[in-house]
């Protein structure tokens, strides 16, 4: 039974990474990293039914950016927790740390740590939580700067909301778009598309060096069409935000949308390898 997805050979030709997978939304749990490895493990049924070879979820790292203080400070105690997933998984999954935007010092500190001297590929600036902060805010310039120096990719959480932002933290794809454009050779992921896809489409339009993610709003018709015509293809990176949105519902978004089987393979997971360019073959 394959749910109404496409055939297990198919969805392995697309050979799919998923760039969003947000297990306990990275949370490392009371006891440290086994209640992200146990969400992890329930999400597996689904990681092997869409044929997945690679997903990548956003680490804490013990610099502020859960509201746990426990937490936090297990985190500092203990940093081999942090690489936990990582080791149980080393052939599935990928990381990026999610920073502190309020904390410039103890997010520099970390893009040493597991960065430069460490597995991670890049980082999350959130969206909400105590680690988050606009992404216009000044400083926020220093740790893009740092993430260039050492070759990572900056997944940037946006989400447009009918009469304005909740929150003064959040990020828009348009600001966002006018922080990529004063770092032009650094690459940023527009988390969501901004969920109002179509200006979240328009407002990154010019501003090539940021990418699109496809995950978190429901499926509607046109969206990947729409991206595809105004960005092209290569610039259009798949997320599942497994285990918290619906397999089929975020898989279907691009293997059921009138677009070239190529573009699919550049959406599913093509694109993500290049940007992340983890292992020569993958290039």
């Amino acid at each position: 039974m394959n749910f109404g997805l496409p055939s297990a050979e198919t969805l392995q030709q697309y050979r799919i990474w998923d760039s969003y997978f947000t297990p306990s939304f990275s949370h490392p749990g009371p006891d440290g990293s086994r209640g992200l490895i146990d969400d992890i493990q329930r999400s597996m049924p689904a990681v092997q039914l869409g044929q997945f070879e690679k997903l990548c979820y956003f680490a804490h790292v013990g610099i502020g950016t859960t509201t746990d203080p426990t937490l936090e400070q297990l985190l500092q105690a203990k940093p081999e927790l942090v690489l936990k997933p990582l080791q149980h998984w080393p052939n599935k999954l990928l990381g990026m740390i999610q920073l502190n935007l309020n904390n410039i010092a103890a997010s520099m500190t970390a893009l040493d740590r597991w960065l430069q001297d460490g597995p991670m590929l890049g980082v999350y600036f959130p969206g909400s939580g105590p680690g988050a902060a606009n992404c216009m805010t000044p400083n926020v310039s220093k740790l893009v700067d740092r993430v260039s120096e050492l070759g990572g990719v900056i997944m940037q959480h946006t989400w447009l909301k009918t009469g304005g932002k909740r929150s003064p933290q959040e990020s828009t794809p348009s600001e966002l778009a006018t922080l990529a454009s004063r770092h032009p050779h650094q690459h940023f992921i527009c988390a969501h598309a901004g969920g109002e896809w179509e200006q979240g489409i328009r407002a990154v339009r010019e501003t090539p060096n940021v990418l699109i993610e496809t995950s978190g709003f429901d499926a509607t018709a046109g969206f990947i069409e729409m991206a595809t015509r105004e960005l092209g293809s290569k610039r259009i990176v798949f997320g599942s935000h497994l285990p918290s949105r619906s397999l089929g519902t975020e898989i279907s978004k691009v293997t059921s949308a009138s677009i070239s089987e190529e573009d699919k393979k550049d959406i599913l997971g093509r694109n993500y390898r290049k940007l992340l360019n983890v292992i020569q073959s993958y290039k």
